[in-house]
């Protein structure tokens, strides 16, 4: 037989081989990672005692500038701005006087004395009432680790915002470089609570390695997955955050509709904050 047909068998062997004796196993499936949340919490502040919040958890975001948002109050470490009573944390906005604004009111952090990196994150807050008034429960990032150092870059998780002209629309989002409202990217929900403002209720966060996840009393209302592909630009949640407890009077939002002088004083009231630790299954 001529040389040709015995290369020809040779090939064809070579190349049965290669699709047989040598192929490589398919990638088996990676199973999601599985979590829970400790029962006792790593952290909190029940406001069991009386006067201004306690030093050892708590800090003050001091100033009136407008703090990026046009906002009209300024921030006071005064105790009539935030102060503890009756097993209550009172953050009040008050009509006055106070620097060069109109308006005081308090922006407690818990920068360098509770920072977290995961868990699960539960307050039991009444909000205030009234056209221009903008109560926040919200995590930011303790470090500047990307971008420019500063925000969206680093991140922000807003567990609860709420704005006065449109009572009882609860609102949570994340803001990240790629993900915000000034580029219109935004991402989060909203959900109603017909008794926002005269009930306490729970609000709470889940935030893992894989996502971020708001509640209201226990029913999730947004979620915020972290995709394979994402870098930083879309998840900057992997560094350590703190807590943000404050009242804003008017600014881009709060204030779209005006402020109604005749509502204040005004009170955001805290029953607690409780920081449950994340553990992942096994």
């Amino acid at each position: 037989m001529p040389n040709s047909f015995f290369k020809s068998i040779f090939l064809i062997s070579i190349n049965l081989i290669g699709l047989t004796g040598c192929a490589q196993p398919a990638n088996t499936p990676q199973v999601p990672r599985q979590y829970e949340f400790g029962t006792t919490p790593v952290w909190q502040d029940e406001f069991d005692y009386s006067g201004k919040p306690d030093v050892k958890k708590w800090s003050y975001d001091l100033g009136g500038d407008g703090w990026g948002n046009n906002e009209l109050q300024n921030y006071t470490d005064k105790q009539e701005n935030a102060h503890v009573e009756n097993g209550k944390l009172i953050i009040e906005a008050i009509k006055e006087q106070s620097g060069k604004n109109k308006y005081s009111s308090a922006r407690l952090v818990s920068l360098g004395k509770g920072d977290f990196r995961y868990g699960k994150f539960e307050i039991k807050a009444k909000l205030p009432t009234g056209r221009g008034t903008w109560p926040a429960i919200w995590m930011l990032a303790s470090n500047n680790t990307y971008g420019n150092k500063g925000w969206p870059d680093n991140g922000e998780i807003d567990i609860m915002e709420h704005v006065g002209f449109d009572q009882n629309n609860i609102h949570g989002n994340i803001h990240t470089k790629a993900f915000n409202h000034s580029i219109g990217t935004n991402k989060g929900n909203n959900t109603i609570i017909n008794t926002a403002s005269t009930e306490f209720h729970i609000y709470t966060c889940e935030w893992t390695p894989d996502y971020v996840a708001l509640s209201a009393d226990g029913n999730e209302y947004f979620r915020f997955n972290k995709e394979p592909v994402y870098q930083w630009q879309q998840w900057p949640f992997d560094k350590s955050f703190h807590l943000l407890l404050n009242m804003a009077v008017g600014g881009n939002w709060g204030g779209q509709k005006g402020v109604d002088d005749s509502i204040f004083p005004q009170k955001m009231e805290v029953d607690y904050v409780r920081v449950y630790p994340l553990i992942e299954k096994k």
